[in-house]
């Protein structure tokens, strides 16, 4: 354990190191609208490619992310140092040989931490006036795990660039027609997933391929090859023997959120154990199989592992990350936040000029008296929301088992990535727009004579070509 952490020290330093070398070599240039490569040829063409994608699209993005300054500015120099680190990876792969998959996931760590860092800021800046703006980056950023995919990388990437588009339309919904400088933004940061996409379709299509030649990659070696160069050095003398085949490591996610999009950071490990997967199980000989070794069965016991530890100890399990719940007016913003089995939960001091958060909230239930500007429930469980009048809209994203009751009116309600919403419309909001993505178990319950009727929202869909134009229709199952 203790040599696995030097190895990770050592990697975090020669990342560290990767990122000064650039920054003196091209200063501010280097990554605005100068050259990134830091070797004036001699590197494999793959990674020259890479180097004309951060020199495009990439200083793009951070030109256009300075402009708008503040987080989102800070947002994209993480990106960057995101990038950079991929970059040094791609140079130690054209150089080095592929070592074994537990050395792979300690060589692709920079990476992974440079992902939890960027996702880590959207969660810790929910307030932010530009939310959107983080989250289309954060949803996105887990792309670059295409070094570890195989073996179709380019629509793994494709993917993220199309969970991160749920965001950038919401940026330019809100900034077309008032600030052209976000539209710039969002084009500027999905060229870089398609450049992305055409670099992976040329270059590495079945994935990411190793050197043939020189030694055998290690944390050590990815030091090595940024001070000296282009080359590779001479192999080095045949380390000690490798203690027993355990479970390759993982990567450390324990300060990370439990939110789908996060979780995507350690899927390096996951990824690269392969047929290794395995390697950690013990061989057991026909004397120790009960069914061939009737003796066994006899003694009613099983049989020790002559090379396992077996002082007893008990599991260890991470400890639950708690948080304090809240309900607070913060601006002009309600935050109801991390509320657990509460059914009494009331707002009723509202304004129409105020927008409500709910987030994470499980086994709950809230009551919002008066008019309010829109209403957001995110990453909720279980939870009930009851309210008089919306003059905006009503959006459900990421939750699972949500009821919400109309009292007065409500002219759009949204649901995204959302497993099961049942919403109990009022006489005044039967014209309330209904819009869903990705959501499945969606229910409308309509008021007629003193009851609800329920009306399911269609799931699947029909596609046909009229001669002109593509015609969408519900499909109606018969069965």
């Amino acid at each position: 354990m203790a040599e696995t952490q030097a190895l990770m020290e050592r990697l975090e330093s020669a990342v560290v190191k990767l990122e000064s070398l650039l920054s003196n070599a091209h200063k501010v240039a280097g990554m605005e609208c100068g050259t990134i490569n830091g070797v004036d040829g001699g590197v494999a063409p793959y990674v020259e490619a890479f180097d004309r994608i951060l020199n495009g699209s990439v200083a793009d993005f951070l030109r256009n992310s300075k402009i708008l300054e503040g987080d989102v500015k800070i947002h994209a120099e993480m990106v960057r140092a995101a990038f950079q680190a991929q970059r040094a990876f791609l140079l130690l792969t054209s150089q080095y040989q592929e070592p074994q998959e537990s050395e792979v996931a300690i060589l692709l760590k920079p990476i992974s931490d440079k992902i939890l860092e960027i996702q880590t800021f959207r969660e810790r800046n929910r307030g932010s006036k530009m939310f959107n703006h983080l989250s289309a980056v954060s949803e996105s950023v887990p792309a670059l795990g295409w070094v570890a995919v195989a073996p179709k990388p380019g629509p793994y990437v494709k993917e993220m660039n199309d969970a991160a588009t749920f965001y950038t339309n919401r940026v330019l919904k809100d900034y077309k027609h008032s600030d052209l400088r976000h539209v710039d933004w969002v084009k500027s940061f999905l060229n870089i997933w398609t450049d992305l996409q055409g670099y992976i379709k040329e270059y590495h299509t079945t994935g990411l391929t190793w050197s043939s030649t020189g030694p055998i990659a290690s944390a050590a070696s990815l030091l090595s090859t940024l001070t000296s160069g282009q080359s590779p050095p001479p192999p080095p003398p045949p380390p000690p023997p490798p203690p027993p085949p355990g479970p390759p490591p993982v990567f450390d996610t324990e300060n990370a959120k439990d939110d789908s999009t996060t979780t995507r950071s350690a899927l390096f490990a996951q990824l690269n154990q392969g047929e290794a997967i395995t390697k950690g199980l013990r061989h057991v000989s026909d004397d120790q199989k009960t069914h061939k070794n009737p003796s066994l069965r006899a003694q009613g016991t099983s049989v020790r592992s002559p090379t396992r530890n077996h002082t007893s100890t008990a599991p260890k399990t991470p400890p639950q990350q708690s948080h304090c719940p809240v309900l607070e007016l913060e601006g002009k913003k309600w935050r109801v936040e991390y509320q657990e089995g509460k059914n009494d939960l009331l707002i009723t001091d509202t304004e129409l000029k105020q927008v409500a958060y709910i987030f994470k909230c499980n086994k709950s239930t809230l009551q919002m008296k008066g008019k309010i500007n829109s209403i957001t429930i995110d990453n909720c469980k279980k939870f009930g929301l009851v309210f008089d009048n919306v003059v905006g809209i009503v959006e459900v994203i990421n939750s699972k088992d949500i009821q919400i009751q109309v009292l007065g009116k409500v002219p759009t309600i949204s649901i995204n990535k959302t497993e099961g919403c049942h919403i109990y419309l009022s006489e005044e909001s039967l014209d309330c727009e209904i819009v869903s993505a990705k959501s499945s178990e969606m229910n409308i319950l309509i008021p007629q004579d003193g009851d609800y009727k329920e009306f399911p929202v269609p799931e699947q869909f029909k596609t046909s070509w009229d001669g002109s134009k593509l015609v969408t229709d519900p499909a109606e199952i018969v069965g």
